[in-house]
This record gives C-alpha cells, structure tokens and sequence, in this order.
C-alpha cells in the first residue's frame, strides 16, 4: 500500500513538473526560440522519466498462465491421490455403508461381501438395524448369518455431501476376537478349578485305598458286619475319587492344548484317513467329498482331525448319514462343513453348544465341542452351528 502511495505521487510530481515546465516557456516569450524550447525540452526529460516509470509500474499487470506441463501435473497427482484414498477404502477390512433418506448402500468391497448370498440372512433386516443406530455413538449389534449369528461393532458419523446430508456407517466385525477372548477366559477358568479339584481329589483317592488296606489288615479284629459296612463305604470312597480324578482330567485337556504345528496338508488324504479309521465303527453311512481335488491347506493335521473326529462321533450317534465336505468360499478361504441327518440341535440351545460344561445329552460331559473349538481357533480358524437346510445339524469351519 506504501509503495503503491509513492508512485502516485511520482505521478502527480511528473504531471506537475512538465505543467509548469509548459507554462513558464509561454510565459517566457511570446515568440519561441530555438535556445528555449531545447531548454525546456531538456529540463522536461526529468519528469517526463519520473512521470513513465510510474505509470508503468502503477499498469495492471496481467496474470501469469502457468505452463501446461504443470498443470498437467498437478492434475495428475490429484487423481493419483484421489485413486489412492478409493483403493484404500475399497480393500479396508471395515464394511462402509451410507445412509440417506432413500436407502443403505454398501460403499467397499467387505460391505458388498456381507450382503451377498451366504453372509446375512436377512440383508433389508440389516439395513434398519443399521439406520437405527444414532450418529456419534459406538454400538455392539448381533445379525443373523448362514454360519450362525455374527457381532460387530457399528458406528455412525453425519457429513454432507453436495449439498445433501448422509450418514456414514462403519461395521466391524468382532466376532472372531470376542470368541478369542472367551476361549481364554474359559480355558483359564478350567485351569484354575481342575487343579483345586484335583488337589483336594489326589489325597482322598489316596488316603481311601489305604484305608482298604488297614482294613483287611484287621479283618480278624473288626466284626463281619462292621467290617462289610466299612468295607463298602471306602470302596465307594476309592471308586468314586477315581472317577472324579479321571472326570477332572479330561477337562483338563481344555486348557493344555498344546501349539498348532502347521504344515502342508492335502485334505483329499486326510478325508481317507477319517474313513478308514471311523467306518469300521460306524452304523451308517459317511461320505467325504472335496472340491478340487488337489486342495491342500496349511494346518496342523493331528489337530484338525481330532475336530472332525469329535464332530463324526456326534454326528454318529445323531444320525445314520453324515458328510464331510472341503471347498474354497469368496476370499480363497478353505470352507469345510460336517452335516448329518439326525433332528438337529434345538434352536434354544444353540448359542451354548460349544460351551464347557454344556452338553444336550444326558450321559455328556460337554468336551467334545469345547474341545472343537479350542482346536480350530488353535489354526487360526472359526467354527460355527449353521441353521441345517433340511434336517439334521451342519457345522463349518473356515480357516
């Protein structure tokens, strides 16, 4: 602003200076000499110069085009970024989804897996569960799937976009990290109470058996009635000490599974070697199918057979036809699901099968599936009670 104030000042002082330089040459003489108007021309040259200098840095500079290469450029760089952002979005492990007045769409590709055949049941059920959810808030919701009933964590922010207000969800699926965490919760909890037990279990089996032997000791000093009295009541001590030690200690098995060795594992022989080892013992049918043939997995073999061993085996005793079958899902991931045909598991029961303790049979101990679950989440797997299409109960694990 200072500067812009000197150079019209410089103006003004020119102006003024040649105006003056004019009206004092016709003041001068009436008739112009040549001496004269040189004079006047030279002293002119001053402000004249001042007066151009001015005006020339006062003259609105027009705008500088920028080269075209660079514009390029820069154009260039922002849809780089752009693609970036949309690529990151797209493959993020969170589903997106926006929420306007019309509808709910799925905004990345996990969001679109959700909804596809083989996730949620009940996709428009979904979709209000999700337009329910209040902006700002963070939510645990449970949907319906084929695999059995999934929880994800929701939240919901507001934007607007163009001029048009939306809302903004992200859903992230927790339930592999919730039942993570309860199966070490569980195998904590069956540590701490199988080592109580067997602790105060270990001396009274101990100290029965003795007992039975002092007894027979003295069988010539004790009367034939007290003694059969005695007799029978340590017998049942000893046994029933027995049975508990060994009750308490298939428990125990919960809470040592030992570290997963994975290798490379064709199922195709494994599915053979199932066969060979349960149809001498089995009343029905099984079969074992697997898509391609040629599909192998990285998994601990022992273990992953020892899941479907304890699956065939209820299966067994539910039904007369059972079938293990072996496929890749979406996302290459290896699908194997166990159905029979026996009446299933009751819907109220469901949600507790897999839990220690739990059982829907009257002599159960309730290990097998514990024992199942602890297995498959030892690969790096999921195991779930999926509703069966006809009758019968259906498993899948997927790894």
């Amino acid at each position: 602003m200072a500067s812009e104030r000197a150079l019209k000042l410089g103006v003004a002082a020119g102006a003024v200076g040649l105006m003056a330089l004019a009206v004092a040459a016709d003041l001068l003489s009436p008739t112009p000499e040549p001496r004269r108007i040189v004079l006047c021309g030279l002293l002119a040259v001053a402000p004249a110069s001042l007066l151009w200098q001015c005006l020339c840095r006062l003259a609105p500079r027009a705008p500088r085009m920028e080269d075209s290469s660079a514009v390029r450029h820069k154009t260039s760089a922002a849809q780089d970024a752009i693609l970036v952002l949309e690529a990151r979005l797209e493959h993020a492990p969170i589903a997106l989804f926006r929420i306007d007045a019309a509808a709910v769409a799925p905004l990345n590709a996990s969001a679109r897996r959700l909804l596809a055949p083989g996730r949620a049941i009940a996709p428009q059920e979904l979709h209000q569960l999700l337009s329910a959810q209040a902006v700002g808030q963070r939510q645990l919701v449970s949907f319906d799937t084929e695999r059995g009933a999934e929880r994800a964590l929701v939240a919901v922010s507001a934007l607007t976009v163009q001029g048009s207000a939306q809302r903004l969800a992200a859903l992230m699926p927790v339930e592999s990290e919730l039942e993570a965490e309860a199966l070490n919760a569980w195998r904590e909890l069956v540590q701490v109470l199988t080592h109580e037990i067997m602790n105060s279990l270990t001396p009274v089996a101990s100290l029965s058996r003795t007992a039975c032997g002092l007894l027979e000791e003295a069988h010539n000093d004790l009367p034939a009635d007290i003694h059969a009295d005695l007799n029978t009541a340590l017998d049942a001590i000893a046994r029933r000490a027995a049975s508990l030690v060994e009750f308490v200690g298939s428990y125990r098995s919960l809470s040592t599974v030992p570290q997963a060795q994975p290798q490379r594992v064709l199922l195709e022989e494994l599915f053979e070697r199932l066969q060979a080892l349960l149809e001498p013992q089995w009343q029905g049918r099984l079969t074992c199918s697997v898509e391609p043939a040629s599909l192998e997995v990285m998994i601990d073999p022992g273990q992953l057979e020892q899941a479907l061993i304890n699956l065939l085996k209820n299966a067994a005793e539910a039904g007369t036809h059972a079938q293990v079958s072996a496929r890749l899902s979406r996302g290459g991931r290896l699908r194997i699901e166990v159905s029979d045909n026996g009446s299933g598991v009751p819907e109220a029961l469901a949600a507790h099968i897999f839990t220690p303790f739990f059982s829907t049979k009257k002599q159960g101990r309730g290990i097998g599936l514990a024992m199942v679950r602890h297995l498959v989440h030892a690969n790096g797997g999921t195991v779930r009670y999926a509703r069966p299409v006809s009758a019968g109960a259906r498993f899948i694990l997927t790894f």
